[in-house]
């Protein structure tokens, strides 16, 4: 088993002990990843629809960087704050998966860093 991290400034840095992604035996997994623009490292501001826009560029950058893409994501798992923002994530997010639906996991959480409303992390062939 060979493991390669994947970094790429297109995606926020890690805010802790982790990589951004890893690729292993024909797979990129991606730490989870919260709306934090990586330019400037701080939350977006604008509720969970853009909160979820930018989660899912940040894992696009990071899928790119590590030779993946969107319609490689076979798993993901959605972390909410609240399960009232379903419906507003689940828009944006279907703007993002089209007709390559990936298996998903949604679920709420107590808490998540910096105040986040959402988070993700995928898993996509490559």
């Amino acid at each position: 088993m060979q493991k390669q991290t994947i970094r790429t400034d297109r995606a926020p840095k890690a805010i802790g002990p982790y990589e951004q992604a890893i690729r292993v035996n024909g797979f990129v997994f991606t730490a989870g990843q919260i709306a934090l623009d990586p330019k400037t490292g701080n939350l977006v501001e604008g509720g969970v629809a853009a909160e979820t826009r930018r989660v899912l560029e940040n894992l696009r950058a990071v899928l790119e960087a590590a030779g993946a893409s969107m319609e490689s994501v076979v798993k993901a798992t959605v972390f909410l704050k609240s399960m009232s923002d379903f419906a507003a994530m689940n828009e944006v997010y279907a703007e993002y998966f089209g007709t390559s639906k990936p298996a998903r996991a949604t679920v709420a959480v107590a808490d998540l860093p910096r105040g986040a409303l959402v988070e993700i992390d995928l898993c996509a062939a490559v």
